[in-house]
């Protein structure tokens, strides 16, 4: 077969943005808005006052943990402080993490708001199969990761068609169905929040 004639589909373009670009801008907007001197922020925190004056000046590297510490005694969410400031929660594509090796990362997809607890699930989908939902209580949402294959969710305002390494975030508070329309097994991650 010539390669030429039938050229490889192009894969999804892996996310460039690190978390920790958008820290510095993000860490002195809130921590204005809550009136606090970087000095009253490590002592709430419990992150040096060092380390947070590098932070806003972006210098500086911290662990996934210790931007949780600084986002609760801000009383802000781990995203609100690692997004981009106009960024929609539901796409997100930032790298949250790179381990040593070339293939190594965690890269945060999507957020959405949770009051009482959050599902993970691992769907199976034959070829042609379908699952049809109900609507879930007003406030819920999921998250599906497709792993495998490809999947069509179907919903009252509209449907998403997925490809392996892509996500859809949508409030389940409506009907809804997971489709599979491709020849192989669909594989996904479900996160129900609610």
């Amino acid at each position: 077969m010539d390669d030429a004639a039938h050229p490889a589909e192009p894969a999804r373009p892996a996310p460039t943005s690190d978390v920790l670009a958008h820290v510095g801008v993000n860490l002195r907007r809130h921590r204005g808005a809550a009136g606090l001197s970087q000095a009253a922020l490590a002592e709430r925190s419990g992150i040096s006052r060092r380390t947070i004056i590098k932070l806003e000046a972006g210098e500086a590297n911290i662990s996934l943990s210790g931007l949780d510490r600084l986002a609760e005694a801000l009383g802000v969410t781990f995203v609100d402080l690692v997004a981009p400031p106009a960024a929609s929660h539901t796409d997100l594509d930032e790298v949250a993490w790179r381990g040593t090796g070339a293939g190594s990362v965690g890269i945060l997809r999507a957020s959405v708001p949770a009051r009482q607890e959050a599902q993970l699930w691992g769907w199976t989908l034959g070829p042609g199969d379908r699952y049809d939902a109900q609507p879930d209580p007003d406030g819920w949402h999921e998250m599906v990761l497709v792993t495998e294959g490809s999947l069509r969710i179907e919903r009252e305002d509209g449907h998403v068609d997925l490809e392996a390494g892509e996500h859809g975030v949508y409030s389940s508070a409506q009907h809804y169905s997971y489709v599979n329309t491709g020849a192989a097994t669909a594989r996904f991650a479900r996160v129900v929040v609610s």
